[in-house]
């Protein structure tokens, strides 16, 4: 267990230069303490994801020595999101801080008691445990506590959240948020003579190690397949392709819900946050709509990929063609049989080939699959290798010419 170092020379540089007593040294005293103390905060930033615009909860993890920092995004700054984003934190900084700063965050307080005693949920005493932090209230309405996180939230939204960022969804953008935090270890914060990154590299040598694993934050539960083919966690429906009646795993994170049997992973949805919702994915269905063809084009697992934008344009067309050539039945069905191949070979893979597809004219689907397997059936193209010195063991071709002759003799009686 490492103990709190100090870095004097580039935290402070003029501050230590011959100050003497007063706020300005006390405050350099505390920010030498490499690995001692870190701020958490959430705040509000805004996205355009998919092209719409989202109210984003995002958290913030600021180191008081080093001034590095740790952003993420979630949709709701529930607690499985905090907890979630500790451990995304701890691993950036390559280790665990020996005391962090909080507001008195619902996540982790259950009541404010007298003075800075707090109640503190028994999950993030859990999670506290496991990590083996010290856990730090500020008084209500006493911001400056924990003046070091505001700033660096006020510092990153002005760099980062302006303009609007723009992604194809959250974890696009919680990767370019990643890519912006290593960004900022270049800058050189007022008062001090080096780098964010190079005083993150000192500090990492005094955070407490992180754990040999990291702490279970699924939410666990026991659910029934129902008639529909569904799962219900908390008060939503989840598709899972398993018979009705059948019991799954169902393993709640902050942003997806996961559903295992026996171990194996079946089913996997985006979380909703929405209450008495059905999440429906289209392949939990094709067997059955493959019984049940003229169920599909109104079904509401099709309309659900229609707005995610699974279901492109170009599936329709395609889908016109072969009703108008195999009748709507099996024009369907073919259908079907094309979108299962998504699962085999990747549905981007899968668009691209009916497009290619549609413009050669042809609707059927073993043609189809032939395109999707064109990278698989590409033969290596023979080189031609050098011999070098084994031409001198070249040997002429031999020849069958009196042997021809012998052929030509008349055998005598």
């Amino acid at each position: 267990m490492h103990g709190g170092g100090t870095h004097g020379s580039a935290v402070c540089g003029a501050a230590q230069r011959g100050a003497g007593a007063g706020p300005a040294r006390d405050l350099c005293a505390a920010e030498l303490r490499l690995g001692v103390e870190a701020q958490v905060d959430w705040y509000e930033a805004y996205a355009d994801l998919a092209g719409e615009r989202v109210k984003l909860q995002v958290f913030s993890l600021r180191s008081m020595a080093s001034g590095a920092a740790y952003h993420r995004a979630y949709l709701r700054a529930t607690q499985q999101a905090f907890l979630e984003a500790h451990e995304l934190a701890f691993h950036y900084f390559g280790g665990v801080f020996r005391r962090l700063r909080y507001d008195n965050l619902s996540s982790a307080v259950k009541k404010i008691l007298r003075g800075y005693e707090r109640e503190l949920t028994a999950r993030f005493i859990a999670f506290r445990s496991h990590w083996q932090y010290q856990a730090e209230f500020c008084t209500p309405g006493e911001g400056h506590e924990k003046g070091g996180v505001e700033g660096e939230v006020g510092y990153f939204r002005r760099n980062h959240w302006v303009p609007v960022p723009v992604a194809s969804d959250l974890a696009e953008l919680n990767a370019k948020l990643l890519a912006d935090c290593h960004h900022d270890e270049s800058r050189i914060l007022s008062g001090r003579m080096e780098s964010v990154g190079r005083l993150l590299l000192a500090e990492k040598e005094h955070l407490r190690p992180l754990p040999a694993e990291d702490f279970e934050l699924a939410e666990v539960s026991f659910p029934r397949i129902d008639q529909a083919g569904c799962a219900k966690v908390r008060t939503n429906f989840y598709s899972v392709p398993l018979k009705a009646g059948s019991m799954v795993v169902a393993r709640v994170y902050s942003s997806v819900v996961e559903f295992r049997q026996d171990g194996v992973r079946v089913a996997q949805h985006q979380r909703s946050y929405e209450r008495a919702q059905q999440i429906l994915d289209l392949e939990h269905y094709l067997e059955v709509l493959e019984r049940k063809p003229g169920a599909l084009r109104g079904s509401k697992p099709l309309a659900q990929w229609r707005v995610q934008g699974r279901w492109p344009e170009s599936y329709d067309r395609l889908w016109e063609l072969m009703n108008e050539r195999q009748g709507r039945q099996d024009g369907t069905r073919s259908m079907i049989a094309l979108i299962r191949m998504g699962r085999e070979f990747g549905y981007a893979k899968l668009e691209t080939s009916v497009a290619q597809a549609m413009e050669l004219g042809c609707t059927d689907v073993a043609a189809i699959r032939h395109l999707l397997m064109t990278d698989e059936l590409q033969h290596a193209v023979v080189t031609t290798v050098e011999i070098g010195a084994l031409a001198a063991y070249e040997r002429p071709l031999p020849t069958m010419a009196e042997y021809n002759q012998l052929l030509t003799i008349e055998v005598l009686a």
